[in-house]
């Protein structure tokens, strides 16, 4: 499969009422690009933009860690991305979102999660934000391997 017949299976844009784009949901083996991030939250009505990245660290649990792995239901985490989208827009007056997760062997300092908000204010952005990569991370169907030194091992990525 082509990186882009695998973006265009793995991304879902989602449209207001309006007619306007408020979502960008996506999973895939593609490096996450921050600029494209922050190129898509941009919005002209927007006082405050919220990005959180969550990195791949060289640690957890006492271990030495070298590389997670991430597997998924592609069409399973999307549809849960779109719910948990619905809900940060029920909750909160978001102007853009962002729900992106990498899958396959992500390296050591590399991005494999982000889910960014802009809003017209600060407040609602970072609580949106919060609330998207908590829902995320106990929500998604997205299973996490472990790579450390002598082995590796799934672990659990929900609370």
């Amino acid at each position: 499969m082509t990186r882009r017949a695998r973006l265009q299976l793995f991304s879902v844009l989602r449209g207001r009422s309006e007619g306007m784009e408020y979502g960008w949901f996506h999973i895939g083996p593609d490096p996450i690009d921050l600029k494209d991030i922050h190129a898509y939250l941009s919005d002209v009505t927007a006082g405050g933009e919220v990005v959180f990245t969550g990195t791949v660290r060289n640690h957890h649990a006492g271990r030495h860690v070298t590389a997670l792995e991430f597997e998924a239901y592609p069409e399973m985490a999307l549809a849960e991305f779109a719910r948990i989208g619905e809900g940060i827009k029920e909750r909160w007056d978001v102007c853009r979102l962002v729900l992106w997760h990498r899958l396959g062997r992500v390296p050591l300092g590399e991005p494999c999660v982000v889910v960014g908000v802009s809003a017209a204010h600060r407040a609602e952005a970072f609580e949106a934000a919060r609330y998207g990569i908590d829902r995320l991370k106990a929500e998604a169907p997205i299973w996490k391997r472990e790579y450390f030194d002598g082995g590796d091992a799934w672990v659990t990525n929900h609370p």
